[in-house]
């Protein structure tokens, strides 16, 4: 598990992104879409079993969708560790921890390592 924590976090919705500026000064820059193919609940990831901190790495893949599922309703704190998205077609499980997120920074340098 990392140390690391967001210092900031910024919804843009006119470009469909969430980015993060992390306590080690990388920012991450997040799709709507990425974040919902990625989503770490149960259900998305089809069951407890199959849930874990790495995301699957075909989310990264996976073509723009522009739909109910990818538009963004609200973001919440949930405790000091995670972000709670609600997306517009009513799903609200999933529950997206720092090391999840940081796991899932799309930029061509954690992707590389």
């Amino acid at each position: 598990m990392m140390n690391n924590k967001p210092q900031n976090i910024k919804v843009n919705l006119e470009n469909n992104k969430i980015s993060i500026t992390w306590s080690d000064a990388h920012v991450s820059e997040y799709s709507f879409s990425l974040l919902r193919h990625a989503c770490p609940c149960a259900e998305c990831r089809g069951g407890h079993d199959n849930m874990g901190q790495e995301p699957d790495p075909e989310v990264f893949t996976m073509p723009v969708e522009d739909s109910p599922r990818t538009h963004l309703v609200d973001v919440e704190g949930v405790g000091s560790y995670a972000i709670s998205i609600y997306w517009e077609d009513g799903h609200q499980y999933g529950i997206y921890n720092w090391d999840f997120l940081r796991a899932l920074c799309p930029c061509k340098t954690c992707r590389e390592t």
